[in-house]
């Protein structure tokens, strides 16, 4: 079975564990330190905290930025649960606005149409690497006076007109599950630029103490603390920062790996008929390549979309879907107008995930594009090649 990600683990990743796990020190420490340094440097920003997990770092966002009980949040129904969960974690409500067609980024319009006296933050996700419009969210977040939360968990390595996503909006969430384009196994990173947020999410991710183990048990600081608040056991482990530290190094040759096969994908998908890839990236935006999304056309098809991964996965090819538009979960229908939501929720038909990961071959796309046609060919309708020529069936 071709997976739809792999983690690229190699002997450098390998030694680093090691040495921490010979170092004796395991929990956070000096490689969650350097892995912080390295990361805001390559971002750009004043202020980076490793995390347990992106969404650990994505609650830390919210409530550093004053999320609370009775506010409301504008975010995507095209992304994972737990960007929405957060919301609800922080007492504020979620509310959906609906994506750009072509991209399936949250769509500032709709934003803008969704906005209340009691919207207290705008939350997109940079959907399988590719940057959102972040001068139109920008735009509005500025004059509603509240901050852009980013969800970036797909989009480590992208960037927006030169600059790194991480570095534009007020508090970006990353993520390092396996399947991300860096992984730490599991854990994620805030990106921030204000010292009081950085304070207070620094806080929040070790128990409301305002002393890290780091100063208490680093021989740098009293063994005294003082906690100052509820807070969380949402820091980062050494031994994760131990793999993160040459993901992080090679994580610029990976990527353009990663454009490399994305770009086959497109090249060969072109002569399949009922399938288009999502829109690449524009000149003035740089693509992360997380995930190769693309989208059926159902009408011409005999099978369902989850016939169409079904049958891949018997073929070898480990197709996945990404993802089950939220306002179609029973936990969040209730907050959502699905008659608004019309482009998510024809997206939410159609697309799959195709297998894309560095260490993939040339022949491997291949093997997927054949597959995918074949399967294609296979469930399609009587007549429907004729209408795509344009001719009668």
């Amino acid at each position: 079975m071709l997976p739809y990600a792999r983690p690229g683990i190699g002997d450098a990743e390998i030694e680093e564990v090691v040495a921490c796990l010979r170092s004796g020190w395991l929990s956070t420490g000096p490689r969650v330190a350097r892995f912080e340094r390295e990361l805001a440097a390559y971002l750009g920003v004043p202020h980076v905290l490793a995390t347990s997990s992106g969404t650990a770092a994505l609650h830390l966002a919210l409530l550093a930025a004053g999320v609370g009980p009775g506010d409301e949040v504008v975010t995507t129904p095209i992304t994972w649960v737990a960007t929405a969960n957060v919301i609800l974690h922080a007492g504020a409500r979620p509310v959906f606005a609906d994506v750009e067609r072509d991209t399936l980024n949250l769509d500032p319009e709709r934003v803008a149409e969704v906005l209340s006296g009691r919207t207290r933050a705008i939350l997109p996700v940079h959907f399988a690497g590719l940057p959102c419009d972040e001068d139109a969210l920008l735009s509005i977040a500025r004059e509603r006076g509240v901050p852009l939360v980013e969800d970036a968990a797909h989009a480590l390595g992208a960037r927006y007109r030169g600059r790194p996503i991480g570095a534009i909006g007020d508090l970006t969430m990353f993520s390092f599950h396996p399947a991300k384009n860096l992984t730490t196994g599991e854990g994620g990173a805030l990106a921030l630029h204000s010292d009081e947020a950085a304070a207070r999410a620094r806080r929040l991710r070790y128990h409301g103490i305002e002393q890290g183990p780091e100063s208490r048990f680093g021989g740098r600081g009293p063994a005294s603390y003082a906690a100052v608040e509820a807070g969380f056991k949402y820091n980062m482990s050494d031994l994760q920062a131990a793999i993160g530290i040459p993901q992080l190094e090679r994580l610029e040759r990976a990527n353009a790996r990663r454009r490399e096969l994305a770009a086959a994908y497109r090249e060969r998908l072109a002569a399949v008929p009922h399938v288009r890839p999502l829109a690449d990236a524009p000149p003035d935006r740089l693509h992360a390549c997380h995930l190769m999304v693309v989208e059926l056309e159902i009408e011409a098809l005999r099978i369902e979309r989850d016939g169409v991964i079904a049958a891949l996965r018997d073929r070898g090819v480990g197709a996945g879907l990404h993802f089950v538009p939220l306002h179609e979960q029973p936990l969040y229908r209730p907050f959502a107008e699905a008659s608004r939501l019309e482009v998510a929720s024809d997206a939410g038909r159609r697309i799959l995930t195709l297998p894309l990961f560095p260490e993939m071959r040339d022949e491997d796309v291949a093997l997927v594009v054949d597959a995918l046609a074949a399967v294609l060919r296979g469930g399609e309708r009587a007549g429907a090649a004729a209408r795509l020529a344009g001719e009668a069936p």
